[in-house]
């Protein structure tokens, strides 16, 4: 690929985050090179430098981006909440909306899921709260309003508010990992679509 022209101010991070980012969609957080998005770009690799001082700089871009996309997908169930459910009601549908966004976005984008939840010596052990984008919501950050809405119309006892989002967020976590890269994998996807349901109804009584 020949070497683009000259950047305006801000192109080139912005050019090689999305080169970050389609590498992760494919390749999932180890794809994820600086060498391989500025041979994508076309651009010297010192010139990433400028942006991104290390790799490490670099995946965590993409791992913020990967972030917002999730929270993007959350937050589009959220929408499809009828406006003329009771507080209650919608208290609850918004748990289920979270957590059928956050399955969504797994089984769409794999590559993009592994990288916002990396695990090994260059991943990120902060809680996936931050995105891209510092004025929305992220992912985390959308679980515990959900639960906090269930706690202030008390179909979320208040003793068992604390705490709620590790476990709400460590079952549907579960069956994603199990179903992208676990002994799920090959289940047929009706089935896998007559599960969610069944788990997000649990964590809703079971919370």
């Amino acid at each position: 690929m020949p070497a683009r022209g000259t950047y305006r101010h801000g192109d080139l991070r912005r050019a090689l985050l999305e080169a970050g980012i389609e590498l992760a969609r494919f390749g999932g957080p180890e794809a994820v090179t600086l060498r391989e998005a500025t041979r994508r770009v076309g651009v010297v690799p010192n010139a990433a430098y400028r942006h991104f001082a290390s790799q490490q700089d670099l995946l965590h871009a993409v791992r913020s981006a990967a972030l917002a996309e999730l929270a993007g997908s959350m937050e589009t169930e959220l929408a499809m909440i009828g406006a003329d459910l009771s507080p209650s009601v919608f208290a609850m549908a918004s748990l289920r909306a979270v957590g059928a966004g956050y399955m969504r976005f797994a089984r769409a984008e794999p590559g993009l899921f592994r990288t916002a939840f990396g695990t090994g010596p260059q991943a990120d052990r902060t809680l996936p709260a931050e995105s891209a984008d510092r004025s929305r919501l992220g992912p985390f950050q959308l679980l515990s309003l959900a639960l906090d809405r269930m706690a202030a119309e008390n179909v979320l006892a208040a003793k068992r508010r604390p705490g709620a989002e590790y476990l709400a967020w460590s079952a549907v976590h579960g069956l994603a990992m199990l179903v992208i890269d676990g002994p799920l994998r090959g289940m047929d996807e009706q089935q896998i679509d007559a599960l969610i349901p069944r788990l997000l109804e649990m964590v809703e009584k079971g919370i």
